[in-house]
Parts: C-alpha cells; structure tokens; sequence
C-alpha cells in the first residue's frame, strides 16, 4: 500500500521539477521525498497563555514524526483569546475564528499534498475549528491538545480567568477594595495552558477525546505537566499506525461517537457553546444532529462533575483523580456510551479503557451516578414564542429550575455592562441582551463580562440573563443564549420592553413573553430591521453568510 497517496503528487512526479526543487530547498533529501508528508497545524501565537506554547508542542511532534520515516512540516494557524478579547468589540470576531481554522487547515493540506494531519491546538475555537478541517479532508489525523493552565491562587482559594471577571463585580458592589482586586488579578493566571475550569476549552478537548480523535489523556494532561510532553513523543508512531491502517477521521466521527462526546460533556458539565461547535462539526462530518438531539441526550444523562464555573475543581484536579479516560471508563461500566467506536490508537473505546485505571478511591470530583449533582444534563433547549427555532440554557440546578421576572432590556453588551454598574440591574429582573447574535453581533459574542458582573454583584441566582449572543463556558448563573430567530433577523426577542414579563421554565424547556399575540403584532408592525453594525471586511462577509445558532452557526450553508 502506498502510503504516501497524495504527496507523491508533487514528490515523485517528474512533471512537478519546481515543486521538487523547493521540496529540496528546505533541506529534503531524494530519501525523504520518498516519505508521507504529515502537515502539523498549529496555532501557536505569544498573544494568550492557552497559545503561547503550543509552538513548542508542535515542534516536539514534529521530532517525533521524522523518527518513524514520516516528513513532518509545521504551519500556523489563527487564534483569537477569548479571555483578552471578551467585553470588546474584538469579541466579535472569536466565534468567525473557528471556521477561519478549519478553512485555513483545509486549505493547507490539500494545496500542499499532504498525506496525513496533526492539529496543536489550545483556546476554544481551536479545537472545532481544527477538527473540521480534518474531518472535511478526511485523511489520517490527530488532535493534540495543549493542555489546561495551572489552577492560580490567593491565600488558599483556587484562582482561574473567570475569577477576574467576578473580582471587578465584586468590586463594584464594593465587597472587594482595589488592593485585592489587583491581587486576583495578578495570579489568576500563572502560565500557559487553556483556562482550568471546565469551559469551552476543556469541555472540546474532552469532547474530541471522547470521539476518538485524540490520543488518550490529551484532553486533561496540563499543558505544564511531562505527561503533555510523552503525548507529543506518541505521535509519531500513532500518526504512522493510522497511515498504515488507512484509518481516517470519518471512521472515527459517526453518530455514535458523537452521542459519546455529547454525553461525556453533559456528565461533565461542559459549555453551552459545545452545542454550536458539535452542530458544526457533525455537519463537517456530513453527520444529521439537530439541537432536539442534544436535548434527548440531556434528558437521559446526569450532570456528574463538580468543576467550575458552577463547581469548584479545575481541570487539573480531574487529572489527578484519573483524567478523562478514568470518567469514561466509569461510564463505559455504568453503560452510558458505546465502547466499540474507534479511536485514532486504531483501537476501539473500550479497548483502549482497559488497562486504564479507575477514578481515584474517595476523590469527589466526579460524584457517582446515585449521587449526581443532577439528575440530568444541566444543557437545555428552550422553545416558545421568544424561540421559535430553539435556544440553549445552561441550568445546573444550583440557580432554580424557572424563573419569571420584569425584562429590562439592552440593545447591546456595552449598555447591558454599563445598566449593572450603574445600578440598573435589580433582583427579579430578567435581563435582556439583544443584538448580539451571529449577524447582530455580527459574530455571536460571548456575554462573559455581564454574567460575571451579576455574580459578583451578589444577584447570581435573583436574577436571569437571556441572549441571542452566546455565553463562555466560564458562565454560570440562570442564563439563557443562542436564541433564535436573533433579533436582527426579526425574532420576537427584538419586540421585548422594558417590564414585560419574562417566563423561563428549565422543566418544560420553554421560554416566553407573557405578551398578548395582538400586542406583539403591532410591535412587529412598527419594527424596523437595523442595518447590520459593520458594512465591510471579514466580520461583513461572515454576517451574509452565517447559519443561526441551531444550525451551529456554520459557513458553508449559505442563506
């Protein structure tokens, strides 16, 4: 079998002189030219500690590539932080960033003729977007993740990023002064690594190991820890084994190994924007998952891990209670997913669980399916007449299961943070983000600041927060995001006033304007659709293009 099918294209064909000659400028040997080209994809940058050494890690893959007679040749990808960028207009542009990656990895591979593709990669939209693009190119790859950052520390509490957020709420309730806002922010973050808890970062990591597409334990190794350097010294031999099998990503990714990624994230307590990047990468995979799907799969499986945003461990505890592969096994025993899938060892689920070790004795982590945190998913897929299309609540339980309230109403985030610290914002208001959705934004920004805000503020569980932006995965609180049809595209969440009631219903799964059908009509009547907030560039063409939020906010299926 040949295993260099497609860079033989430019390697060994004697009408491609030129391609040879570069091929030979990088310092290639006749012998390598022989070899399958493996591409490693990385999106290293210095601007974000979850990015910051991913360059490293793709390096160290790359030695271990050229060990097992493979070429293995690195290039870069984009990267926005979400952390740096949340609260600004260039939040706008984090979600887009996604199918920029899986474009730009695409792009690569196929114009350069490689035979096979490791991914490195580290903040949210990195994973989705990466896992796209291979499984949009279909040959042998692998996703390494470059881990999660050490948990921070101030006296004996546990620090991450979303404790920055919340310390400015507190300060502007005035229950921190300066001196210890400063402090929190300073140590929040002490070096690389994606943020700790289980938001968006770690919840896709999880996800993809889940699905078998990356090698066991990348998902919870810490980006600091050795563990994350013997994953990278795997690589080769694992990229080698799958060039060899012929073993490719849409025989890994099917229904089935998406319902086991959807489970382990509910299990998990994952983010709600692993709603948007599943839709996404099941439609890459030309697999059909609906948000009802996702719902079914919440219905029936518990919400078992107490990690932040709304638990108190960090990724880095799960490690060292057994990591991710020890949850699935546990799972795998209590038959929650199915563990004939295959991975990219070449061996299946089960097969690689087990020698794998069990969650630690006495750890409580991961509570036991007779003691869950709840008894089901904590993801929830709201309809009503403020979402005919659907949205996406994210309800642990510890904030109530419903909650009606007088809507006080902001046509941006800016406003929406500056209402909270001016006052605005009082116990039993629903609060009301618009305009902010994947054309209104334009981009689908994350309200992790407003959210925040109101936690810190103390009015956490006084109040709700509804949206047809999106939320971080360092969200918690009663929030509800992803509603569609968006305002900007005439949803009834654009007809909203100032004190109209708001119901919100996390058992019924419905969400509703106690608004008369005849009053709503003539508000409709008198709506005029805004003109999109950017009239050119990338964020333009991404708002012509995009799907609504229940169809995954994909750019491959024009309107």
């Amino acid at each position: 079998m040949e295993l260099n099918k497609y860079s033989k294209n430019v390697t060994q064909d004697p009408t491609q002189p030129a391609a040879q000659a570069m091929l030979y400028a990088l310092g290639l040997s006749e012998r390598d030219l022989k070899k399958p080209f493996i591409g490693i994809g990385s999106t290293g940058y210095q601007g974000n500690p979850c990015n910051m050494h991913l360059n490293d890690l793709a390096a160290l893959a790359k030695e271990s590539i050229d060990q097992q007679e493979l070429v293995g040749l690195i290039f870069n990808s984009i990267g926005v932080s979400d952390g740096i960028s949340m609260g600004t207009l260039g939040m706008r542009y984090s979600l887009p960033s996604r199918d920029i990656i899986a474009d730009s990895m695409e792009t690569v591979v196929q114009a350069m003729n490689y035979d096979g593709l490791i991914t490195v990669v580290g903040c949210d939209k990195n994973m989705p977007g990466a896992l796209m693009g291979m499984l949009r190119l279909n040959r042998p790859s692998i996703l390494v993740y470059g881990g999660t950052i050490a948990p921070g520390c101030v006296g004996d509490k546990k620090l991450d990023v979303v404790s920055a957020f919340e310390a400015w709420g507190e300060k502007v309730a005035g229950s921190i002064n300066e001196d210890q806002y400063k402090e929190v922010i300073k140590n929040a973050c002490p070096g690389p690594g994606a943020c700790g808890g289980m938001y968006t970062a770690n919840t896709m990591s999880s996800a993809i190991e889940a699905m078998g597409m990356s090698l066991p334990y990348s998902s919870s190794n810490p980006a600091v820890d050795q563990s994350k350097q013997k994953e990278c010294d795997a690589i080769g031999q694992a990229i080698r084994n799958l060039i060899e099998k012929d073993l490719k990503p849409l025989d890994i990714v099917t229904k089935s190994s998406l319902i086991n990624a959807l489970k382990l994230i509910t299990v998990l307590g994952g983010s709600t924007n692993a709603v948007l990047h599943m839709l996404a990468i099941a439609r890459a995979a030309q697999i059909e998952l609906t948000i009802d799907d996702i719902q079914k799969i919440s219905d029936t499986t518990p919400f078992l891990a107490d990690l932040k945003p709304s638990g108190k461990y960090v990724m880095e505890d799960l490690h060292k209670v057994g990591g991710v592969p020890a949850v699935m096994k546990y799972m795998l025993d209590h038959d929650m997913i199915d563990g004939s899938c295959l991975t990219v060892t070449g061996k299946t689920i089960a097969e690689n669980l087990k020698d794998v070790k069990g969650l630690k004795e006495d750890q409580d982590v991961i509570h036991a399916i007779d003691n869950p945190i709840k008894e089901t998913g904590h993801i929830r897929i709201l309809y009503g007449n403020l979402a005919k299309e659907g949205a996406v609540a994210k309800i642990t339980g510890k904030e109530g299961l419903r909650f009606q309230g007088k809507a006080i109403v902001f046509d941006s985030e800016m406003e929406a943070n500056k209402g909270i610290k001016d006052g605005l914002v009082q116990s039993g208001n629903v609060v009301v983000i618009r305009y902010v959705g994947p054309k209104g934004g334009p981009g689908m920004p994350e309200m992790l600041k407003p959210t925040s805000a109101i936690m810190g503020a103390g009015l956490g569980k006084e109040v709700a927060l509804i949206t047809d932006g999106r939320f971080s995965g360092g969200t918690h609180g009663f929030v509800v995001g992803h509603i569609t049809p968006e305002a900007q595209e005439g949803g009834v969440l654009a007809l909203v006033q100032n004190n109209d009631e708001i119901s919100i219903d996390a058992e019924t799964n419905t969400i509703e304007l106690l608004v008369a059908e005849e009053e709503i009509a003539q508000r409709r009547a008198a709506w005029v659709k805004p003109e999109l907030k950017v009239q050119h560039g990338s964020l333009y063409k991404y708002a012509n293009i995009v799907s609504s939020a229940s169809k995954g906010c994909v750019t491959d299926e024009f309107n």
